[in-house]
Formats: C-alpha cells, sequence, structure tokens
C-alpha cells in the first residue's frame, strides 16, 4: 500500500521548504537540516551539506 503522509508535513512550511543552500549555492532544494557556524548562528542546509565540514559552513555566507 502507498503511504498517504509522506512529505506533508513539509507542505506548512515556508516555501515548502525549499530553497538555495548558503553552502553549494544550489537552487530549489530542500533546506531541512540544521547546521550551525562557529559563531553561533543557525543555518539550514541541503541533505548534501548535512555532512560538508565545519569550515564550508562557516564559509557560507
Amino acid at each position: 500500500m502507498a503511504k498517504q503522509k509522506r512529505g506533508k508535513s513539509l507542505w506548512h512550511l515556508p516555501t515548502r521548504a525549499r530553497g538555495t543552500c548558503p553552502v553549494c549555492k544550489s537552487t530549489r532544494t530542500k533546506l531541512l537540516y540544521p547546521r550551525t557556524k562557529s559563531d553561533g548562528t543557525a543555518l539550514k542546509v541541503c541533505k548534501r551539506c548535512d555532512g560538508a565540514s565545519q569550515e564550508r559552513v562557516d564559509a557560507a555566507v
């Protein structure tokens, strides 16, 4: 049987959790993974950048 509620919570997020990743600059990707910079600011990154090194996250704008 198909799962009817898969991804349903994304519809309640602004722009359905899509945007431009601040680390890799890819556009229209899902930004679901929280990462923090060394100075304490929080970023939402894509799935590929979730495992990125801390230096790449700190260099993000």
